[in-house]
């Protein structure tokens, strides 16, 4: 019998549901249960796949091409269960399907409404494909009280009564703020938060309280009373240091057992939290340290590049080693001399991205790592952006570029017009629709043996996540082959460059691909362990002629 938490949240925005949710979706698989994750956005876009990263931070990709919520990342990332398109839906989408149906007559000449309509729309995105999990934890976004989420709110409330009160629980995410000149943490609220949602007739059943200190017994029997809750499932989301050590924290606080106890299930025995307690351990007291330099253009909201932060962190996991991340504006190294701001880094990331703007920084920031033999990996944009490099500083070609700046006499770079799909061949035009009309998901590649990929990842055929529109010509192989740039991965076909390597560099690779996406923190992924892993050599070699030179 699958069971659904639905998980909202109050007060304010960005309190974490998409964390909370996550590890008690690993509390629960670490107790054997099955486990599957859902997100439910308000806003009226189809998907994030249009929306500026700084609106909305990252969009992360499934391996069945969908542009999703980033909260999505969090929920593999804890769990190692791969998330689907059907596991993240929007108002936009919602209303479109339910609009396409009444087109096609669906209704049979009804009204079509909120209620009943969207709501039931809703409801079949919530419980379709749940049948082989125990537990599928519901996230609703945004805050409630938002005009957006109502309909969310409306299909939930129904859904209890439709599944029953044995089959599903509400969970509700909200700030108990301290207040210095008072000397306490204010439970009011929290108390109208949780009115705001019995308004709407759903009561939870359990809160979980974000706070900077831990809630003394007066106050948590405070906020039971109040808001008609058990005091044993006022849960305190202190803060900690790494979002890994959640799972720990929640536990120790009774969340899972509070939540096993609601549904009737055993939750005497404590779950094996052995690995979270490794990672964290390993988070914390590290035997090494690198910088990494990470060249972008939208630095300014580290969010746009979450899942990249959290695979060095887990490179830095596989290595023992802590990774300082230093955060580089590509516009920056523009300007005379702006790569001085590179000298100190033991390694050079230039991450996917999109546009013209800040581009001429990346291509320094990567002609220095190579000149300077520093560890560089190029992702999606980036590895673009080192094939232009390596044009114009190698292959005689100092016109090259890419054709999504604009015409250009050597298009190292261009657009896709069409690529293979297991089976099925997907075409684009210039003027398609720009949302979901990338190349999205994962796809196979072939990696050449002998190559320095084909030794990190130990094998010569991998499955990687993509999300692009413009791909490396093909027609400048041979000549940027000739310059020293190796093709050490292909699509299957050979039509489509993947990955490019320099062999007379120390660690010198770009992909087309995003394999942020498929590091975990207990399992990172071989490029982001290698990258780290070189970074450490090039910091040691660093400091051992700093002595040299000193003594």
């Amino acid at each position: 019998m699958t069971r659904f938490v639905f998980i909202t949240g109050g007060v304010v925005s960005s309190l974490g549901k998409g964390i909370a949710s996550a590890a008690l979706a690993a509390l629960l698989q670490a107790r054997g249960h099955k486990v599957r994750l859902r997100k439910l956005d308000p806003y009226l876009n189809v998907d994030p796949g249009t929306m500026s990263p700084y609106q909305h931070g990252e969009v992360f990709i499934t391996d069945d091409g969908a542009e999703t919520d980033l909260d999505l990342g969090h929920y593999e990332r804890f769990t190692g269960v791969h998330a689907r398109k059907s596991d993240n839906t929007t108002t936009g989408r919602i209303y479109s399907d339910v609009i396409a149906r009444e087109r096609r007559g669906d209704y049979l000449g009804a009204t079509v409404q909120v209620i009943p309509h969207i709501t039931d729309a809703i409801k079949e995105t919530i419980v379709n494909g749940t049948e082989d999990y125990d537990f599928v934890l519901v996230e609703i976004g945004g805050t409630v009280g938002d005009i957006e989420s109502l309909p969310f709110l409306e299909a939930i409330r129904q859904l209890r009564n439709d599944l029953g009160h044995d089959r599903t629980m509400c969970v509700h995410l909200t700030l108990l703020p301290y207040i210095p000149s008072a000397g306490e943490l204010k439970t009011k609220p929290t108390q109208h938060s949780v009115k705001e949602l019995q308004n709407v007739g759903i009561q939870p059943q359990m809160l979980l309280c974000r706070s900077d200190r831990p809630i003394p017994q007066t106050e948590r029997q405070k906020i039971a009373s109040f808001c008609n809750v058990r005091p044993e499932a006022v849960i305190a989301a202190l803060d900690v240091d790494t979002i890994y050590a959640c799972p720990i924290a929640y536990h120790e606080q009774g969340m899972d057992r509070e939540v096993l106890r609601y549904f009737g299930l055993p939750f005497e025995e404590s779950p094996d939290l052995s690995k979270w307690e490794k990672i964290v351990q390993t988070i914390r007291h590290p035997e090494k340290e690198v910088r990494v330099a990470i060249v972008g253009k939208y630095t300014a909201l580290l969010d746009s590049y979450k899942s990249l932060a959290e695979a060095l962190l887990h490179g830095g996991i596989a290595n023992n080693a802590r990774v300082r991340m230093q955060w580089i504006d590509a516009e920056t190294l523009e300007k005379p001399d702006g790569t001085v701001a590179l000298q100190n880094a033991d390694a050079i990331l230039v991450p996917g991205g999109f546009g013209e703007r800040g581009s001429e920084g990346k291509i320094n920031a990567i002609r220095y790592a190579r000149e300077h033999k520093i560890p560089f990996l190029g992702i999606c944009f980036g590895m673009q952006m080192a094939v232009i490099e390596c044009a114009r500083s190698l292959a005689g070609l100092p016109k090259a570029s890419s054709t999504e700046f604009g015409p250009t006499d050597e298009p190292l770079v261009g657009l896709m017009t069409e690529w293979a799909r297991g089976t099925e061949l997907l075409r684009r035009r210039e003027g398609d629709d720009l949302g979901g009309t990338m190349r999205l998901g994962a796809y196979k590649a072939k990696l050449l043996e002998g190559s320095r990929v084909a030794h990190i990842y130990g094998t010569t055929e991998i499955r990687e996540r993509h999300r692009h529109r413009w791909e490396v010509n093909l027609h400048y192989k041979d000549r940027l082959e000739a310059a020293g740039l190796v093709f050490s991965g292909m699509s299957p076909d050979g039509i489509l460059p993947e990955i490019v390597e320099y062999a007379d560099h120390p660690w010198f690779i770009g992909v087309q691909y995003h394999p942020e996406l498929l590091s975990k923190p207990f399992d990172p992924h071989p490029l982001f362990a290698g990258f780290i892993e070189a970074a450490v050599r090039h910091h040691e070699h660093s400091e051992k002629m700093h002595h040299k030179a000193t003594s």
